[in-house]
């Protein structure tokens, strides 16, 4: 059914701004009630059709502002104060976890690229999940940071490589990234010399009233600027926009304001559109017949193992096999991130339509079980001293009264 384009726009808004509240109500993501929403409406159900093209616009630059916040929450500063030797453990886990997932590919009977989709995981809810429980200062969640900081930045780079290598093979294509990490790095340079020389001017930008705000104006033109360039590169525009928020990452360290007003700007509306538009091409049936839930259920398997697994080098810097245990079942979810590999997957044909609902019914399932299972095992280092505390005085009461009689 086909309905006018003005309907259509109060129709996505409405359930843009309800649905959060929502969410909060029901204990879900937001993300998760978007999809279904978007499902609902799309080709599953109501099999609405929007007459003109710009909800897949709007779901299209709503993309590429999701890519840019993920740039922005990785923590650099912190990745430098990282030992060498603690470095080397998380980078090791990311290889063991993209080897797992090479292997999980060929057993299922899928390329590669199927492991590069299993590596990725979400950055986006592992950092609230750890904020919600107070661990991310401790030292198993800043494990769990890092490893998801990593699994983030070298997966998107590794997508990246991959569909060079699928499109012109190895040679002199793989330079093409050059000018991207050229201007990269002279823009880096030029907003470092900036914010030094002139840092009244340049805190403008994280002013917390600004009536221009000149901090939202700054940061979109710093998208689409790299968003040129990976098009002029002939790159995905993902990598571009990724490096944008990379890019303020860096540069400044106090950007809570910033993220807050671009959090508001993205996350109110554009992103939301681009979740709903995901659940709008979701094929329910694609998924229902029982040889497509069993090869889905066999993908959910691999999912968790790839990161479970991985997770257990842990222990080699001291941390316990529980804890262990639980980094791992944090970093089984996966969101955003895995959703944009499917998507660029089905575009250069590496997937079918089929697997990519599969992967996205995997999504929704492993955002929702990974911080669950995460906040049902986590705790603190004080209640892990109480308990055993606890244990070790329940066990001496019961050995003075055998004692006793």
């Amino acid at each position: 059914m086909i309905i006018h384009s003005a309907w259509a726009l109060v129709l996505v808004s409405v359930g843009a701004a309800f649905l959060p509240s929502l969410g909060r109500r029901l204990r879900l993501p937001s993300v998760v009630l978007e999809i279904l929403f978007g499902v609902f409406i799309g080709k599953s159900l109501l099999n609405l059709q929007f007459g003109e093209d710009w909800l897949s616009f709007m779901a299209h630059l709503g993309f590429l502002i999701l890519m840019f916040h993920a740039g922005m929450e990785i923590n650099f500063q912190m990745l430098k104060k990282q030992r060498a030797s603690m470095f080397g453990i998380q980078l090791g886990v990311f290889l063991a976890t993209v080897t797992l997932s090479m292997g999980a590919a060929v057993i299922l009977g899928q390329g590669f690229y199927l492991g590069l989709v299993l590596s990725t995981t979400s950055l986006g809810l592992v950092v609230p999940t750890l904020s919600d429980t107070g661990a991310s200062k401790s030292p198993l969640g800043q494990n769990a940071l890092i490893a998801a900081t990593l699994a983030d930045f070298l997966t998107l780079f590794s997508i990246t490589f991959f569909l060079l290598w699928h499109q012109n093979g190895f040679g002199w294509a793989f330079l093409r990234p050059l000018p991207l990490f050229i201007g990269f790095g002279i823009l880096l340079k030029l907003v470092k010399f900036l914010a030094w020389w002139y840092p009244e001017k340049t805190g403008r930008l994280l002013a917390d009233r600004d009536s221009q705000e000149l901090g939202v104006r700054f940061s979109m033109a710093l998208l689409f600027l790299f968003v040129a360039l990976s098009e002029m590169a002939h790159l995905e525009p993902v990598l571009g926009a990724f490096l944008g928020g990379a890019l303020l990452s860096i540069v400044f360290r106090e950007k809570a304001q910033l993220e807050m007003k671009l959090s508001g700007f993205g996350y109110g509306f554009l992103v939301p559109l681009f979740f709903i538009h995901v659940g709008m091409q979701f094929d329910v049936a694609n998924v229902l017949n029982p040889e497509q839930l069993f090869f889905t259920a066999k993908l959910l398997g691999f999912a968790v193992a790839v990161k479970v697994l991985p997770s257990l080098l842990f222990m080699l810097s001291g941390v316990s096999f529980l804890n262990s245990l639980n980094i791992g079942l944090l970093m089984t979810s996966r969101l955003s991130l895995i959703i944009v590999a499917a998507t660029i997957g089905l575009e250069f044909g590496f997937i079918t339509e089929a697997f990519k609902d599969a992967i996205i019914l995997l999504a929704i399932i492993t955002c929702l079980m990974g911080p669950t299972m995460f906040k049902a095992f986590y705790r603190t280092e004080k209640e892990s001293t109480d308990s055993g505390t606890r244990i070790e005085k329940s066990r001496l009461t019961a050995g003075w009264m055998r004692q006793s009689k």
